[in-house]
């Protein structure tokens, strides 16, 4: 009994000695402020450091780095200490008898101080982790999966193995971290099923966690980014989580932001606006080069003329000790806002130049571009650019890379590379899909229409290729048999790709595949066949169909893509009032919750299909809703600017035409004004002759005039006036046409600006529209929208409208000059005397 109390009491002294030294060691630690003091602590206690010492140890390493800004952080440094490699070896040695938490904890900070991936240390801590997943806790298991997808395992069997944790455990998730987190790290692997899963719990847990935590509601906007699925429902509660949360932002995190939504093509007006206020107000903090980047290439975009020239004599300032990728984005940036500082862009393209061989495919493709679009000549850089790129092509098997170098090889000046070319896209022609076949095609076209130093034989191993491309879409289009995907395919297509012969096959596909179509899928049909600008009945009529039966389910912004086709190109459906009616009734309820550009467009839609609700007329005019409009161009880009206010013109004018009652003033008056002195006034050749044909019809040229301008600001191709026996009346002022530098026909400008004169009792005047390809369907004689309306308007104003369609003025019946006369003069007289 004396002999066990002994020992007993042996064991407690020693039990308590390893206790004090290890609390000593614990307390050494805490009190450390800097990464010296902790490596002094670690030197000094090598055989007494057990694991949790080491956790302890490497995560206040981390957290000092954290703390400070990313300029003065000094990871490298620290990886080169030698007792940090002490630190790595203990890990390694000790990682069995890790807990679990510790054991991602360690994993996840080691990975923060940039140990590489490949490192044994990394290697072992994810080997042990991928053996205990099933056990970690839910917290554990979404920092491990942050690790796995710092490392580019997003796509691996052991994330697959996350998913299916997560799938089974959804339930048990009660923080909103853990599972936004989650969210984002196996977006790539989840199905339909669990993705919508996962979007009502996210749901759920932003209607009930604490508002001024954004970060959750910023990685639910990456989930729904990365899974391609705009909910609109989740993305706006997001939006007004983040909304509040502006003022905490940095410019990196803005733009993310910005990113994310316009790739999404959620366009949001006070997240904008507020965020341009935000950049303004970082714009004096922002002096060293990786915050100025990205304040740059954020608030460039949607500042004002004299924000941007401000932004751009700093960033000249900057520009040389930018680093390679920092220099790809502020040309791009240059590029979207069409800079033309020559100082900044030469001083860009040095520092590309001096970093190019560091690019990847993607970002060579973004550089050209870039330059392209900004036409910067540097016969060195360019020449450099075309070289790398064809080493790459010669090397890349992937068909987006090889798409990718391709489509740079086509911006770029033609040399002697057109084997090398050829041979890589016939190899990866077959594993293409319908995008990246699209893109290769367009490329190769511009090739064979641009490049006069082709030869014969040049041109017909690029028509081969051409064919080759050409088989492997049909076969695609053949084997398709899932709308959804294909629809993925062509969203980024151009509409140029659709000639005929494929047009047809892929109407074809789209029409076997019609018993697919459903709510979720409709709006991206319909914009694929705006974009084809073909008109096929029975798609439009199951859309209809569609839409009616589950307008309920489909999002109120979706109505605006939805109706378009049927407005643009003028399709009377048979459900066409029943069709319009609830597609009115959806969106009225939500008409404040509109981004204003949009409501815009959503009006000027209706318009073209002569429908005109009146609570969205009165909205879109009201003085309120114009100065946010006004506010909200302000941060979009010039191009839609441009397109937004002249849509705003159009429907302005179709309101007070069509919709009196409604007592909108007319307020584009010298907006048109400024329109009409831009423009050129030029006259095409076709234009020539029939103004020549119309002068022999009637008696002479100064019975026609050319570019007249009617009230409210429409542009009629050619007028004339027929007093009430049919007889042509002369005009005072004659429009004068005369030869530019350039051998071009141009008229006058004062004959568009003239008074307009008064008619005879009796008289009449006659608008003569000459309709061109883009007034009708693709393939087809069908009139769009635009042209009806706008012969709508006309006759409103009193004109009797005389149009001719392209294909009939073109056509072999009209051959000879009195077969053309004959045809005006039974537009003009035998249709008016009718």
């Amino acid at each position: 009994m004396f002999r066990l109390r002994t020992v007993h009491l042996c064991l407690r002294r020693l039990l308590h000695r390893g206790t004090v030294n290890q609390d000593q060691v614990l307390k050494q630690l805490r009190v450390c402020s800097v990464e010296e003091q902790v490596f002094d602590v670690v030197g000094r206690n090598k055989a007494k450091l057990t694991v949790n010492h080491v956790s302890l140890a490497v995560e206040m390493l981390w957290q000092f780095q954290k703390e400070r800004p990313e300029l003065l952080r000094t990871v490298e440094l620290i990886k080169s200490h030698p007792q940090f490699l002490t630190l790595r070896v203990l890990a390694e040695n000790k990682i069995a008898v890790m807990e679990d938490f510790m054991l991602v904890d360690i994993l996840y900070t080691f990975l923060r101080l940039n140990v590489d991936p490949h490192d044994s240390l990394v290697q072992q801590l994810v080997s042990e982790a991928w053996l205990r997943l099933d056990k970690f806790p839910m917290a554990s298991l979404s920092k491990f999966a942050i690790c796995l997808k710092d490392q580019h395992l997003k796509r691996s069997p052991l994330m697959g193995r996350i998913a299916s944790i997560v799938d089974q455990k959804l339930s048990s998730i009660d923080d909103a971290r853990v599972l936004s987190v989650l969210m984002m790290c196996i977006s790539f692997l989840v199905s339909p099923r669990l993705r919508d899963a996962l979007i009502n719990k996210a749901s759920h847990f932003l209607d009930t966690m604490d508002p001024s935590d954004y970060n959750n509601a910023r990685r639910v906007v990456q989930f729904l980014h990365y899974v391609k699925y705009n909910y609109q429902p989740l993305l706006e509660k997001c939006n007004q989580i983040l909304l509040r949360n502006i003022s905490k932002m940095d410019a990196k995190t803005i733009r993310v932001l910005i990113g994310l939504y316009e790739f999404m093509q959620f366009n949001q007006c006070t997240f904008r606006l507020a965020a341009k206020r935000r950049l303004i107000e970082l714009t004096d903090s922002s002096t060293d080069p990786i915050s100025f980047t990205k304040l740059f290439v954020t608030l460039a975009p949607m500042a004002s003329l004299e924000t941007r020239e401000r932004l751009e004599n700093t960033a000249l300032l900057l520009a040389d000790e930018l680093s390679a990728l920092e220099a790809m984005e502020m040309a791009e940036t240059l590029a979207e806002i069409q800079s033309r500082n020559l100082s900044l862009l030469n001083k860009i393209g040095s520092v590309i130049q001096k970093n190019i061989h560091v690019y990847k495919p993607m970002e060579l493709f973004k550089i050209t571009q870039a330059l392209y679009l900004l036409h910067y000549k540097n016969p060195k850089l360019i020449t450099t650019l075309r070289n790398i790129s064809i080493n790459f092509l010669q090397r890349s098997v992937l068909p987006y890379e090889v798409t990718m170098l391709t489509r740079v090889l086509s911006m770029l000046p033609c040399a002697r590379f057109k084997d090398i070319v050829m041979s890589r896209v016939d190899a990866v022609a077959t594993q293409c899909n319908l995008g990246e076949l699209s893109i290769i095609s367009l490329a190769v076209a511009k090739w064979v229409r641009n490049d006069p130093s082709y030869c014969h034989n040049t041109l017909n191993k690029y028509g081969r290729l051409l064919q080759t491309l050409n088989r492997c879409r049909h076969k695609r289009l053949q084997k398709a048999d899932k709308l959804d995907l294909m629809l993925k395919e062509l969203k980024f297509s151009s509409g140029d790709w659709f000639e005929e012969k494929l047009l047809e096959e892929t109407i074809v596909t789209l029409q076997r595949m019609m018993d697919q179509i459903n709510w979720t899928n409709v709006k991206d049909l319909a914009v694929l066949l705006t974009r084809m600008n073909h008109l096929c009945p029975p798609l439009m009529d199951r859309i209809s169909s569609v839409v009616i039966q589950d307008i309920d389910k489909i999002h109120h912004s979706a109505i605006y893509p939805t109706l378009r086709p049927f407005s643009l190109l003028n399709y009377d459906s048979p459900q066409a009032d029943q069709l319009y009616k609830a597609c009115i009734q959806r969106f009225t309820p939500h008409i404040s919750s509109f981004e204003p550009y949009m409501l815009v467009m959503l009006g000027h839609s209706l318009a073209l299909a002569d429908y005109f609700p009146e609570v969205l007329i009165k909205e879109i005019f009201s003085i309120n809703f114009l100065g946010k409009l006004d506010s909200q161009l302000e941060t979009e880009p010039d191009a839609i600017n441009m397109w937004v206010r002249k849509r705003l013109m159009e429907l302005n004018r179709a309101v007070c035409l069509e919709c009196p009652e409604f007592q909108v003033p007319w307020f584009h008056e010298h907006y048109c004004q400024k329109l009409l002195k831009k423009g050129n006034g030029m006259v095409s050749p076709v234009y020539q002759q029939i103004h020549q044909m119309l002068g022999e019809v009637l008696g002479g040229s100064h019975f026609v005039r050319i570019g007249a301008v009617s009230p409210y600001f429409y542009t009629i191709d050619f007028e004339c006036k027929l007093d009430k026996h049919l007889q042509p009346l002369p005009y005072s002022d004659q429009a004068t046409l005369h030869i530019s530098d350039t051998k071009k026909l141009y008229w006058e400008r004062k004959s568009v600006e003239h008074s307009r004169e008064d008619l005879p009792p009796g008289a009449q005047r006659v608008a003569v529209d000459f309709l061109d390809s883009k007034c009708f369907c693709r393939h087809s004689h069908h009139m769009k929208g635009y042209t009806l309306i706008r012969k709508r308007h006309l006759e409103i104003l009193g004109y009797r409208v005389v149009q001719i369609p392209h294909f009939e003025w073109n056509s072999m019946e009209l051959s000879t000059q009195d077969a053309l006369k004959e045809y005006l003069k039974k537009k003009i007289f035998r249709e008016l005397s009718s």
